[in-house]
């Protein structure tokens, strides 16, 4: 089951949690470190190291809550210099299936005026889980031509994760974003398919992503070329 951000955080680090294998409650730290931190695809750090914490709190009931905090940057000199998460939600397991429903609201420096939320929910079956993310809201000024209501921008991705040898997890990911808003907060058109394939074991990540934009976008960040991540993440009890 995926937290909100899988393929938001760092190295693919933290607001990860497994449905089901939460007995009592349970609060937990996580920390990362990456050479690049990918969100959808593209960077949020142009494409230079990033480092990431959060805490999250999951219950035996099912119900979860969780902050998650980075160092982004979009352009030199921007007013973007955090991105601080809170999000929360309810996972829980039926049959083999996991579902996965929350909250999760993006808050990034009060100069930047970009915040913004979204609704989530995921299916997981095996190794696969397929998810979506709806926006809800931002505090952006609308441009022209541009609607940034509720669901009028969303992200639809498919996970597939397996554990190939000896604690080795190969993982595999394929998303697609679309949306006024994806469009202004991005920098680039409001419709493009990201994928990754990645290699983690014992914290150590290793990740090769991609999208099908043709365009490097704002200020040459590559968002069209291949990317290559290594990263590492741990996580502890509190």
């Amino acid at each position: 089951m995926n937290i909100s951000k899988k393929y938001l955080s760092i190295a693919t680090a933290g607001l990860m949690l497994s449905a089901g294998s939460v007995q009592a409650d349970e609060l937990t730290a996580n920390a990362g470190a990456a050479s690049n931190y990918l969100w959808r695809g593209l960077t949020q750090s142009v494409n230079e190291a990033a480092v990431s914490g959060g805490i999250d709190y999951a219950m035996d009931n099912g119900f979860y809550l969780g902050t998650w905090a980075s160092n982004v940057s979009y352009a030199a000199g921007d007013v973007f210099s955090y991105e601080h998460d809170i999000y929360g939600g309810y996972a829980f397991e039926s049959n083999g299936i996991s579902y996965d429903i929350g909250y999760l609201y993006y808050n990034y420096d009060d100069e930047a005026q970009f915040d913004f939320s979204e609704i989530y929910g995921s299916v997981g079956i095996g190794a696969f889980t397929v998810g979506l993310n709806l926006l809800v809201d931002t505090e952006a000024n609308e441009g022209p031509r541009q609607d940034f209501g509720f669901g009028q921008a969303y992200y639809l991705y498919a996970d597939y994760a397996t554990e190939i040898r000896d604690g080795l997890e190969l993982g595999v990911h394929l998303g697609y974003h679309e949306g006024d808003f994806s469009e202004a907060f991005n920098g680039v058109p409001g419709a493009y398919v990201d994928y990754n394939v990645s290699l983690s074991k014992d914290g150590f990540m290793f990740m090769i992503s991609a999208t099908d934009l043709d365009d490097a976008g704002p200020d040459n960040l590559d968002n069209d070329a291949i990317k290559f991540v290594v990263g590492y993440s741990m996580d502890f009890e509190l």
